[in-house]
């Protein structure tokens, strides 16, 4: 007796595939919005895929739970983040101490409508607990940001790299908090000349020590 072979599992359709990626994109395209403007705990996963317009199990395609959703959003913004801040680097190419100011000068100047601060500052006041997924993803940029800016600090030839690279941290900080609480007139404004003064007493050029 012949031994029958196992059946193939059935390979999507092309179809299949594409309605699939743009159900993906448009849930992570509202969660994005929603997530940002409302905060992620007080937006409802029925919210999300009723303005995204897909039916229910188009999201559990995508994501095994609303926690996958969360940090898959945090992703995209991290990834965006620093596609944003490279750029800025890379039209900025004479050095550390020009990249320094050209970073704090596109981060006061950025347009903000309906600006809530920081998203990884948000979600990991949100979500206090260690391992959680948007926790994780927060945390990440935050340390990876703050290991930039020291590098860039020691680069400019600061006296203390590392202490210069977390008080450039510490004015990151301050600005996305202020963009919540201040109206214009903003302290934002001065973020620039505070970055200046402190690169002047910690990475004096060679013409300031004369």
């Amino acid at each position: 007796m012949q031994q029958q072979k196992p059946a193939k599992a059935k390979t999507p359709k092309p179809a299949d595939r594409e309605e699939t990626l743009s159900a993906r994109e448009r849930l992570l395209t509202v969660a994005n919005d929603l997530f940002y403007r409302h905060g992620i705990r007080s937006v409802g996963i029925d919210q999300v895929i009723a303005e995204a317009k897909v039916a229910k199990m188009s999201l559990y395609r995508s994501f095994a739970s609303k926690d996958e959703l969360i940090a898959a959003y945090l992703e995209q913004r991290d990834r965006l983040y620093w596609e944003w801040w490279d750029g800025v680097i890379a039209a900025n190419p004479d050095s550390p101490r020009d990249q320094i100011i050209a970073l704090f000068q596109a981060l006061a100047t950025r347009k903000r409508p309906g600006a809530r601060g920081c998203p990884f500052t948000n979600a990991a006041t949100e979500f206090p607990e260690p391992d959680h997924p948007a926790r994780l993803v927060a945390e990440k940029n935050k340390r990876e940001m703050r290991r930039r800016l020291r590098v860039l600090a020691h680069a400019a030839g600061a006296l203390d790299g590392d202490g210069l690279g977390d008080q450039f941290a510490l004015l990151f900080e301050g600005v996305y908090a202020s963009i919540q609480t201040f109206g214009p007139p903003s302290p934002i404004n001065q973020v620039v000349a505070a970055v200046e003064a402190l690169l002047s007493v910690q990475a004096p050029t060679k013409a300031s020590r004369r």
